[in-house]
């Protein structure tokens, strides 16, 4: 009797042994779930240690590749480093509005303020976790709404239709190569349901009749706005961003447009404008784009 008591209390302590093992591997696995950040969640933390000084998002950047696209700042981490180091102490705003990952590439619409008020979208390419490499566009905040009322970063910012992202990025494509780069406004019509469309550029008005008047109004100016070429096209759901190369003003200018899709038509649009400084004032060779 008494070795089956025995018996049966090393089996019961075994089993507890085993309980609490498992309960503990359970409770460090929860925790490296919950230390597991996402690669959104990293470019919004980065953008917001602009602001804050804060030193781990850094440790999101590779230290030993960093491309930098960006070309008033110099390449890799050092530079980075030196554009932080340029802002006044407690100068710096950021709050970052939209996020949104297709592939190793997350994008973000971020409404800043240093060196005064912008609105900027910042791409990054990652590997293995880390970011590589930096893209960007920034133009200056306008102190007033546009016509309709809309500034350059209110709006929708849900992000729905998950399914759709390859068709809803083939459609801007299309938009933007037949209408923007080659002009054939009779396709025009066919993206949008009917004058249904939110504009957030700061100087025209919702619907495709408010294009239309800015249009006019630049081409009685003697201001052309042309596109050359579509170097990336990136989505999730149903937010789309395009990235063009072309000329504003007669000006060497990097287009970045973020169109909302709604239905299979193009719904809201947002973009940033920017001119490419000149080759001799580039701090690093790696091209906008």
């Amino acid at each position: 009797m008494k070795q089956i008591l025995l018996s049966t209390t090393v089996v019961l302590a075994m089993g507890l042994t085993s309980c609490n093992g498992q309960q503990k591997q359970n409770i460090e696995t929860k925790k490296e779930e919950k230390m597991e950040i996402s690669n959104k969640e990293k470019v919004v933390a980065l953008l917001k240690s602009i602001e804050t000084g804060a030193q781990e998002p850094v440790g999101y950047i590779n230290p030993d590749k960093y491309i930098q696209h960006n070309l008033g700042v110099e390449d890799g981490l050092a530079g980075f480093g030196a554009l932080l180091q340029q802002l006044p102490p407690n100068s710096a705003k950021v709050n970052t509005v939209r996020a949104f990952q297709d592939g190793d590439l997350v994008f973000a619409q971020t409404d800043y303020n240093f060196f005064g008020p912008k609105i900027g979208f910042d791409i990054f390419r990652f590997e293995d976790g880390k970011i590589v490499e930096h893209w960007d566009n920034l133009q200056e905040k306008p102190e007033t709404p546009n016509p309709s009322g809309h500034t350059m970063a209110d709006g929708i910012t849900e992000i729905t239709d998950l399914d759709k992202t390859k068709e809803n990025k083939t459609l801007v494509e299309n938009f933007v190569n037949d209408i923007l780069v080659n002009g054939k406004m009779e396709k025009l019509a066919g993206y949008f349901d009917d004058d249904n469309y939110i504009q957030h550029n700061p100087q025209i008005a919702d619907g495709l009749s408010g294009l239309g008047k800015a249009l006019e109004y630049m081409a009685s100016q003697g201001i052309t706005m042309k596109y050359d070429k579509v170097h990336t096209v990136m989505g999730e759901g149903n937010f789309v961003l395009v990235v063009s190369e072309g000329s504003f003003a007669d000006k060497h200018t990097s287009f970045y447009d973020l169109f909302r899709v709604e239905n299979g038509k193009i719904a809201e649009h947002w973009d940033v404008i920017e001119t490419i400084i000149p080759k001799s004032e580039w701090k690093n060779d790696n091209g906008k784009f």
